[in-house]
């Protein structure tokens, strides 16, 4: 590496680090943790930072220094020549602000906005205020840094970043955040979410989308009671509902197979039908529309809450059950033979159809893996809220798509996968549980939402795959 961009980075390296220990201590001693274990921390964080960052620095070192030739005993790298003016440390900092101008504009705004809060509301101006905002914009910077060599899954160390940043800014804002309590809690809704998503991935993959999982959620919900209302089984019950979400999945599948294109509005005329069709069954002889009371099995009611214990743990089972599906998901995308079908259907159907795999058995069966995941997760929601409540499921219409966006599975097909979704609803519900902590209404978390969701496609949109499929 030239001498200009090798002090340049170094220098940057060592600000970067003692930027991060400072701000350590200094939230350390705010909230009067005991001085040995404050340098301790301190200490140890500057030196990881730096420990990391040569590491870094030396193997992008390495790559910059261009091919080796070699024979049998010598190696000689060949470096590109560099003319005498490019050593200076001052131009190369000047071309490195022109080249990422972008990063260092969204950063100079969170300085601005941060002083422009300072000067027009009281008491906004704390040391733990300060404090926040420049780790975010030290990790801000060190995470863009990182994206710049990072070749595989991009997709995915952006998602994780983006994570990383929002839960250290909700740690240092509000007290609590971190707290083993609030983690579970964001777990918890986290699974709902996730098991929702599970089949929008599929869908996705292939080029779909499927609008109708918030209805099925809903008429899950009301649909569970109201049998067990009617003395069947709980258990018994719970089976009828899946095998109806599946008929529902197999009623999407087909008709949007047949009419090619129309996935979105053919999923949201049968959500919109099977919503009206159970408020009209479930609401005969009674004053309550689209509500259905009675009471909900307490295992179903030990799966589905906070307070509820999994081999004498105290997790709610429906976190171990996300995360077991989570898992078999992820390896079956990538082991299977379904999984790599499924990723060739969605990538290109002339080439899946050269190779003899069935477009309509693979798109009926995801469409149907769908409505059968969306009755499961309104079935468990029944535990949660106590009650069936035919809005239930009205927020997964926007979150699952969000998910699924945000942890970077192309709308398109062809490209992501269940584990970037887990990444897209770890996101979305750290940042919900942010902007309730911060006393945001429903409303404005909307707003927020939408304004993670459109850098976000931008960014995956300039990916490779996402321009050639386009």
């Amino acid at each position: 590496m030239r001498s200009g961009p090798a002090l340049f980075y170094k220098s940057l390296g060592f600000i970067l680090a003692a930027i991060v220990a400072i701000c350590g201590a200094i939230l350390g001693w705010y909230q009067e943790v005991g001085a040995q274990l404050i340098i301790f921390y301190a200490a140890a964080t500057f030196a990881l930072i730096i420990w990391g960052w040569h590491q870094l620095l030396a193997d992008w070192s390495v790559r910059q220094a261009g091919p080796t030739t070699s024979d049998h005993t010598t190696a000689v790298v060949i470096a590109p020549q560099a003319p005498a003016e490019a050593d200076n440390s001052s131009g190369y900092f000047a071309e490195l602000l022109r080249t990422n101008r972008t990063i260092v504009i969204l950063l100079l705004l969170v300085a601005a906005a941060f002083a422009i809060a300072s000067f027009a509301i009281d008491g906004f101006f704390t040391l733990a205020n300060a404090a926040m905002v420049v780790a975010v914009i030290a990790y801000g910077a060190g995470a863009y840094g990182l994206s710049r060599v990072v070749r595989i899954d991009k997709s995915a160390f952006i998602g994780i970043s983006v994570l990383l940043g929002l839960f250290i800014v909700g740690a240092l804002a509000i007290d609590g955040f971190a707290s083993a309590t609030n983690i579970r809690s964001m777990l918890l809704f986290a699974s709902f979410l996730g098991l929702a998503c599970i089949g929008q991935t599929l869908v996705a993959l292939l080029g779909g989308l499927d609008l109708s999982i918030p209805f099925v959620i809903g008429s899950s919900n009301i649909g569970l009671l109201y049998l067990i209302s009617l003395g069947i089984p709980p258990w018994l019950a719970f089976i009828v509902l899946l095998c109806l979400g599946v008929g529902v999945g197999f009623v999407n599948g087909m008709l949007s197979f047949r009419l090619q294109g129309q996935a979105l509005i053919v999923t949201l005329g049968v959500g919109f039908a099977i919503s009206g069709g159970t408020q009209i069954i479930t609401s005969t002889a009674s004053t309550f529309g689209g509500n259905v009371f009675g009471r909900v099995p307490d295992w179903l009611i030990n799966i589905a809450t906070m307070n509820g214990n999994t081999f004498g743990l105290k997790i709610p089972a429906v976190i171990l059950i996300w995360g077991l599906m989570s898992l078999a998901l992820i390896f079956g995308l990538k082991n299977t033979k379904y999984g790599r079908n499924l990723y060739a259907l969605g990538g290109s159907r002339v080439a899946a159809d050269r190779l003899s795999i069935s477009e309509r058995a693979y798109w009926v069966g995801t469409y149907m893996i769908s409505g059968c995941g969306a009755a499961f997760t309104g079935a468990l929601l029944l535990g949660w809220s106590g009650g069936g409540f035919i809005g239930v499921g009205d927020p997964y219409l926007f979150m699952t798509l969000a998910a699924v966006v945000v942890g970077g599975t192309s709308l398109l097909g062809g490209w992501g996968g269940y584990g970037f979704t887990v990444i897209g609803v770890l996101v979305l519900q750290v940042l919900t549980s942010f902007l309730v902590g911060i006393g945001l209404s429903f409303q404005a978390q909307q707003f927020v939402f939408g304004l993670l969701i459109l850098p976000m496609v931008a960014i995956y949109g300039r990916s490779p795959h996402i321009r050639t499929q386009i």
